[in-house]
């Protein structure tokens, strides 16, 4: 379940990326890449599990693994955000210390 829910989180980024391009003032391009990079980690991963092990389902649909993909679509938007009020493109940190 976490692959599918951080390859559709990695779609709407890439989306929202595509949307505001070649502006990218909120940095959707380093939120989609974050997240393309978890779905082609997960993607290796189930591979390498489905073709080792027979047994073995593809998509886990259970609910560890439903909150595994909120926690890593969570990670994500948290990264994605310390990193957009670090380099603060609206220059709200300046306004606010120049007061």
């Amino acid at each position: 379940m976490w692959l599918l829910m951080t390859a559709l989180a990695a779609l709407i980024a890439s989306i929202l990326w595509y949307v505001n391009a070649p502006e990218d003032k909120y940095k959707f391009g380093l939120l989609s890449l974050l997240y393309w990079g978890a779905t082609l980690m997960w993607l290796v991963d189930h591979v390498k599990a489905y073709t080792l092990d027979t047994k073995a389902d593809f998509f886990e649909t259970d609910a560890d693994a439903t909150a595994l993909g909120f926690c890593v679509v969570l990670m994500g938007l948290l990264v994605w955000l310390i990193v957009l009020l670090v380099s603060d493109p609206r220059g709200v940190w300046k306004r606010v210390s120049n007061r």
